[in-house]
């Protein structure tokens, strides 16, 4: 009997009404996530992919309660977290916590580093006041942050150091799972590294579960053990990190992968390239979401059916009738 997952999303829907136009009544449907399944179970990294608009962020928001899916459960070590009760809620948010894309837009500028660190413990009242400056300045230290860097504001920090802050904020209550939306693409490349090490560090310390939201490739490789690549709302490809860059079995994984720069500049792999333009999330294709794009699309098959996201291999999903 296979042990139950830490976290398990089974049929995640989500859509969105927006309007048409100022002076219209008329509305459309943007299907943000659309039948989207995936488990984490506890010390894992799971990492997902995808270009931007594919539903990655929405994904992030559902995991956190911070939307309601129209379809679908997300459930946290057995439990529904749509089915919670206010205080099995309250425990389920301390448990799971994000750390965002931007640091300097995700902190609050008029309130210092020890302050904003230190707010997640006072709202959740986890320890009393006087011993909250102690938790700060441990939390501090555990990211590479001075404690006495508590006292000064955000715009006084770098961007990794505004990160570190975000960081240490989501570490304050403990949690067992971090979702980490974009955490580093608003970083430069060598202070990428280093945040990079520091989640593999924290996680070793911590035991803690990565969702790792990305579109770089090269990033996601360094630090997960499972990928999930995402297109137009839903997930094309699921697999072990190795097996995944190794044996890519969806058209848009490999066109992806063949965009990565190689570290050896004497050598050369050969790019796919996509033809045409992305289509609109509106007005998505009919059948497989890709195969308006897909270099191997067969029209009888791809344009009228959509393909279930099957298992092809062991432990490696794939959404495609051409594998």
């Amino acid at each position: 009997m296979k042990p139950t997952p830490l976290l398990e999303v089974k049929n995640l829907k989500k859509s969105f009404s927006l309007s048409t136009g100022l002076f219209s009544k008329g509305s459309v449907t943007l299907k943000a996530v659309n039948d989207v399944s995936f488990t984490l179970s506890k010390g894992d990294t799971l990492g997902l992919v995808g270009e931007s608009g594919c539903g990655k962020s929405t994904i992030a928001r559902l995991l956190l309660c911070l939307d309601q899916p129209d379809n679908g459960t997300v459930s946290f070590k057995g439990k529904n977290i749509y089915k919670m009760n206010k205080a099995q809620k309250n425990d389920f948010r301390k448990k799971v916590q994000i750390v965002f894309q931007d640091p300097f837009s995700s902190l609050n500028p008029r309130k210092k580093a020890g302050s904003i660190i230190g707010e997640p413990l006072l709202i959740h009242n986890v320890l009393p006041r006087k011993q909250i400056g102690k938790r700060v300045s441990e939390l501090m230290e555990m990211v590479g942050l001075r404690k006495e860097y508590a006292q000064k504001y955000p715009h006084e920090f770098s961007s990794g150091q505004r990160q570190r802050i975000g960081i240490a904020r989501a570490l304050s209550l403990n949690p067992e799972i971090l979702v980490a939306d974009e955490p580093v693409s608003a970083l430069d490349v060598s202070i990428q590294a280093q945040t990079i090490n520091l989640f593999l560090d924290l996680q070793k310390q911590m035991n803690l579960t990565y969702l790792f939201i990305s579109h770089d490739l090269s990033v996601v490789k360094f630090i997960s053990s499972k990928v999930a690549v995402m297109y137009l709302g839903k997930i094309v490809e699921i697999a072990e990190s190795n097996e995944l860059y190794q044996n890519p079995l969806h058209p848009y994984t490999r066109a992806l992968l063949s965009a990565v720069p190689l570290p050896d500049p004497l050598k050369k792999r050969e790019r796919i390239v996509l033809n045409g333009d992305n289509p609109s999330p509106f007005n998505p294709p009919k059948g497989c979401v890709f195969s308006s794009r897909c270099p191997e699309v067969k029209a009888d098959i791809c344009t009228k059916n959509h393909p279930e996201l099957i298992q092809k291999q062991d432990g490696h999903f794939v959404s495609c009738f051409l594998r």
